[in-house]
């Protein structure tokens, strides 16, 4: 069980470096493509290249080559109310952060969204579950980390940055909708839906509100691909995969690495130095990490339920009420 939490982790910590890395690219997408568009693009993209994943793994598992990889109508039914709810959350979520990124700075967008940190125990306490005093240190420790990484100006509100916020919220409850359908059915054909629902519920404003040119899009088929392969296709589906293990509240923690793997990218592809004040943020955010897996030492109150249970729990309050 050790073994298989150890490599959850790292599967995560391996997601939040190509969203990362993605920041690079989906900033010289929007020199091309609307939000929208590249958001429609790169999430189509993304479906179409677990397709072949889903029955090169059937093969290897030594089953019958299957797009629902079950016969049994329950599964079907659960899988896709799955991907239908987790492509909603992540098509909400990511036009929101798309829209807001193109009317504040990168350091706002990038702290602001990292309130789903804290979004993610708010909502179990909503349900009157508790979680960990460490899990709540490492929250803290994690967004003085991120306000050191992103925030270089003076921080005001307008309405680019409660667009931020929203998206924050969003990405909380994607989380939560993963960690509660992960489970129950492959990791794979769930990132597969929730990718074609993504991109059908991006698609709609994109012919409403830009002028989607292929001709342009073409243009932009370096980092369109890089979103749309590894950023939508690989990164997303190891998300799914590694919060099998994975307490959410962690697996937050660990997806706060992307600012810290931003800059990393910005220093070594754009030539960007990182300064005292980013490198004390990166620093601080990996030690919320580390502190996040600690346990309780023995003998400490014992609680009725496990983090793991409190969350699951909670999740099983939100989607069924």
């Amino acid at each position: 069980m050790k073994v298989k939490k150890i490599g959850s982790i790292f599967i995560l910590v391996i997601a939040a470096l190509i969203w990362g890395v993605a920041f690079v690219a989906q900033s010289v997408g929007l020199e091309y493509v609307g939000p929208f568009t590249l958001n429609a693009t790169r999430f189509a993209l993304g479906g179409i290249v677990l397709i072949p994943v889903i029955f090169v793994m059937d093969r290897i598992s030594g089953k019958s080559p299957s797009l629902w990889g079950s016969k049994d109508r329950n599964d079907r039914r659960t899988l896709l109310k799955g991907g239908v709810l987790c492509g909603l959350a992540l098509s909400i979520a990511t036009a929101l952060q798309q829209i807001g990124l193109g009317y504040t700075s990168v350091g706002k967008a990038g702290f602001i969204t990292a309130f789903y940190i804290i979004v993610v125990p708010l909502l179990g306490l909503l349900t009157g579950k508790r979680v960990s005093v460490l899990v709540w240190a490492s929250v803290i420790i994690a967004m003085v980390g991120m306000y050191f990484l992103c925030v270089n100006e003076d921080f005001t509100v307008n309405i680019a940055d409660l667009l931020i916020l929203l998206c924050a919220l969003v990405f909380s409850i994607h989380i939560l909708i993963v960690d509660h359908f992960a489970p129950k059915v492959d990791g794979v054909r769930l990132s597969c839906i929730q990718f074609f629902v993504c991109a059908a519920v991006n698609a709609i404003p994109m012919f409403l509100t830009e002028t989607p040119d292929i001709k342009v899009i073409l243009s932009a088929w370096k980092p369109i691909a890089y979103t749309g392969v590894l950023s939508s296709g690989v990164a997303y589906t190891l998300q799914i995969v590694g919060q099998k293990n994975t307490h959410p509240v962690v697996a937050s923690l660990i997806f706060s690495l992307e600012a810290v793997f931003a800059a990393l990218a910005g220093w070594l592809i754009l030539r960007q130095n990182l300064s005292a004040r980013e490198l004390l943020g990166s620093l601080l955010v990996f030690a919320a990490i580390i502190l996040s897996q600690l346990k309780k030492p023995e003998g400490g109150k014992q609680r009725k339920q496990s983090e793991a249970e409190i969350i699951q729990a909670s999740t099983e309050d939100v989607l069924n009420s």
